[in-house]
């Protein structure tokens, strides 16, 4: 019998404002993190690379540095998850963390319970293994082996682009992809402004594999941002 406890996961909190940051410490610790915490952008950076966190909480307003800068920074050595918790609720920014390396993006004020689920998916997708033979939301069933799509068990046709944009949302699902991300990845470095292309699509992939196309709940709309595939519609 193995009585060594479990690892506890480590969360690093980089944020300017004290009272945030005991908050953040509080929750976390409750849920089982273990909390490191930096109150400047260059001291994040620096207990990342100590700590080697396996996720981390960013503000954008900083006051050595922007957000985005220590995103950039990061991202240079690290994939760890990152999700940003900012009062900033521009889209403008929340493209620029998402488009700089962000896994998520999540305003203040927030509740716990969902900043908890969004570090938990970020976590989940942070060290992905070999990429699954089938992925499953609700009633829809996509085969990436067979490249087969079935809904409530009947094989839907799909065009060759539909299947590529299908495929990405599945490989980051429940995470979310900014507009352009998914135009570079679907149809090239090109058409990065050809927004249209990604409505039209989207449209009819909703068509397709949503009970109620106007209604969506497997491909969400992040206004302004882009989209969500739910892993739980």
């Amino acid at each position: 019998m193995n009585d060594t406890p479990a690892r506890k996961p480590t969360a690093l909190v980089i944020d300017d404002e004290v009272q945030l940051r005991r908050l953040l410490r509080v929750c976390l610790e409750a849920n089982g993190y273990r909390v490191v915490d930096a109150a400047a952008g260059q001291e994040g950076i620096v207990a990342a690379a100590q700590s080697r966190p396996d996720v981390v909480i960013l503000d954008l307003g900083l006051p050595d540095m922007t957000g985005v800068q220590v995103l950039q920074r990061l991202r240079e050595w690290s994939r760890v998850p990152v999700v940003v918790l900012s009062v900033r609720d521009r889209e403008e920014d929340k493209i620029a963390a998402l488009d700089a390396g962000a896994d998520d993006y999540v305003t203040k004020p927030f509740g716990t319970g969902e900043l908890l689920a969004r570090l938990r998916v970020a976590q989940r997708h942070a060290q992905p293994g070999p990429e699954p033979g089938v992925f499953r939301a609700g009633a829809l069933e996509v085969d990436l082996t067979a490249r087969v799509v079935r809904l409530k068990g009947r094989e839907v046709k799909l065009t060759a682009t539909e299947y590529s944009l299908l495929r990405l949302f599945v490989q980051h699902a429940g995470k979310v992809l900014t507009h352009r991300q998914i135009l570079r990845e679907v149809w090239g470095p090109r058409a990065l402004e050809q927004t249209h292309y990604l409505r039209v699509y989207i449209a009819h992939l909703r068509e397709k594999l949503e009970t109620t196309p106007a209604e969506p709940r497997l491909i969400v709309t992040e206004s302004g941002v882009g989209y969500r595939l739910m892993e739980e519609p």
